[in-house]
């Protein structure tokens, strides 16, 4: 590095007279414990069959995009982004699975109907 940007190096601490080095520990010992949470889910796989088989006025794409923002966050280790993202991909998966359900009982009933419709307008030969 340049010479101009260089930090000076702090003052060093003397030791008391007391203190000897042979009464110095020679290592330290750090014990970290793991209280971490698991991530959040990121709904990717759920989006993504929601974009191939139910894209219903693109919620599905919306979904994935959503999700796949989701793990960006993740990665990155932003845990409130990422819980944020992956509650609005669950969100629109959920709306698009009801709303796909909902047409295909409306096109079972229509059809039905209409086959219904049919065979009581026959008229026998």
């Amino acid at each position: 590095p340049a010479r101009g940007m260089q930090q000076p190096l702090p003052p060093y601490e003397v030791l008391p007279t007391e203190v000897s080095m042979e009464e110095m520990p020679r290592c330290t010992t750090v014990t970290v414990e793991e209280t971490q949470e698991p991530p959040p889910r990121d709904h990717l796989v759920w989006s993504l069959f929601t974009t191939l088989y139910g894209n219903f006025c693109c919620l599905g794409l919306l979904a994935f995009v959503f999700s796949v923002k989701s793990r960006d966050r993740k990665l990155l280790r932003d845990y409130s982004g990422a819980l944020s993202y992956g509650s609005t991909a669950k969100y629109l998966n959920i709306t698009a699975l009801v709303i796909n359900i909902v047409i295909v009982i409306l096109v079972i009933v229509f059809v039905s109907l209409t086959v219904s419709g049919a065979l009581s307008h026959r008229q026998p030969y």
